[in-house]
């Protein structure tokens, strides 16, 4: 109601008559208060769907003047992901094995929160070191490999891990909740924990980020990178090539050597 008080303040016309063009002005007159694109579009949803009602609802006899395509595009942060050092740090602080086990398993393999969370004892096989993930995003089914230290770091919590008869691996290993399985948001206000004790913004996402990056920065291939971490189109694993300036530094003095290589040796400057 705030949104559509707003367009009709600002419409010098009854609201049948709105038009395309009219329609143009009020996102220019809302561009030039410096809105951002998420607000603006929400905006024109309230808009559009009052016109929805009066046309389907009430039977008013007009043409929705917002079509679907005046939504503004909304810039998509690059994804973040931790320095080697960070890393160190915020591991360093963690020395609950569960916790440790989880966010490693993020780190080293890419599995998202819910994954984590969702992830059962018979989804792994220590022995050829592979994890299988069922049912990801978009109820898609992967394989996803385990690290050394990853290794190493499950295997620690399995040992101490309380009897359960839950199926899921991480539980909730204290209070009235004990042997439960932990939710996602537990496994996120454990990471809100470690990244308030080290000083360092970070979420359970970021370190999924971080194992792509890492990836990448060692010359593994996008089709690889994108298998490993789920993604259905190559173009959401390529955004991480715009953060990983190691891979481009290498890239480029290895091609430019090359091309002196061809030129004589030296170059331009001999």
């Amino acid at each position: 109601m705030n949104t559509l008080s707003h367009f009709v303040l600002w419409l010098d016309k009854p609201i049948e008559e709105a038009t395309n063009k009219k329609i143009l002005r009020y996102i220019d007159y809302l561009l030039d208060k410096k809105l951002k694109p998420k607000t603006i579009n929400s905006h024109l949803d309230s808009i559009r769907g009052f016109y929805e009602y009066l046309i389907r609802e009430e039977e008013v006899a007009i043409i929705n003047p917002v079509k679907h395509g005046y939504a503004l595009r909304m810039s998509r942060p690059l994804p973040k992901h931790l320095r080697d050092e960070e890393i160190t740090v915020l591991f360093d602080s963690i020395k609950a094995h569960r916790d440790k086990a989880m966010f490693t398993l993020m780190l080293r393999c890419g599995i998202r929160v819910e994954e984590v969370a969702n992830l059962t004892l018979n989804a792994i096989d220590l022995k050829r070191r592979k994890i299988y993930v069922y049912n990801g995003k978009g109820n898609k089914d992967r394989v996803v490999y385990i690290s050394r230290d990853s290794y190493n770091t499950l295997v620690k919590y399995l040992r101490v891990r309380p009897s359960s008869r839950a199926k899921k691996i991480f539980l909730v290993d204290k209070g009235a909740c004990r042997g439960k399985p932990i939710s996602v948001r537990g496994i996120q206000k454990r990471m809100e924990y470690y990244a308030r004790k080290v000083g360092l913004k970070v979420s359970c996402h970021h370190l999924r980020h971080t194992m792509a990056t890492q990836l990448l920065n060692a010359d593994a291939d996008l089709v690889t990178i994108q298998d490993l971490l789920g993604h259905t189109r190559i173009k959401t694993t390529q955004r991480y090539c715009k953060v990983s300036n190691l891979k481009v530094e290498r890239d480029y003095f290895k091609a430019m050597e090359l091309v002196m290589e061809k030129m004589g040796g030296e170059g331009f400057m001999t």
